[in-house]
């Protein structure tokens, strides 16, 4: 399930909204899809601070294998619950593709609180498994 990544009008009502999505984010085996780079800083800054993995899919909707993992990494959502999954789309938000140094697509970046702790190029479905496995160490699933 992706869920989209938009801005509410009430800052207070963002800010709620983002801690009771970081509380459940990561246990409802969900991709949180941004499109704005507001939303992008928001959903980041909160799931940064909830200490957990954090694995960002740079894609693009005009990269083959990119649309062949997305139902892979929506799998593995749903199997590291312990983890917070985001979908980048690399041309709506370039700047974001640029601070992470994304050259290919699709890119899997790895953080734990704000720091790059791994990085898998490619649709590489075992890597990215292994890489999940190596910074969590189980399977969530319920």
């Amino acid at each position: 399930l992706l869920r989209p990544c938009f801005l509410s009008d009430s800052p207070t009502k963002i800010l709620t909204s983002l801690e009771n999505q970081t509380r459940n984010m990561a246990g409802e085996g969900e991709v949180i899809a941004c499109y704005t780079l507001e939303a992008w800083n928001e959903k980041i800054k909160v799931a940064n601070e909830s200490k957990k993995l954090i694995v960002i899919d740079f894609t693009a909707t005009w990269c083959p294998p990119c649309r062949a993992i997305a139902p892979v990494f929506v799998e593995m959502a749903k199997n590291f619950l312990d983890v917070v999954f985001f979908k980048i789309d690399v041309d709506e938000l370039q700047s974001v593709a640029q601070e992470f140094k994304v050259e290919a697509m699709p890119t899997f970046v790895f953080m734990k609180e704000g720091v790059i702790v791994d990085r898998v190029v490619g649709a590489r479905k075992e890597i990215i498994q292994e890489t999940l496995l190596k910074h969590v160490g189980h399977v969530s699933s319920a």
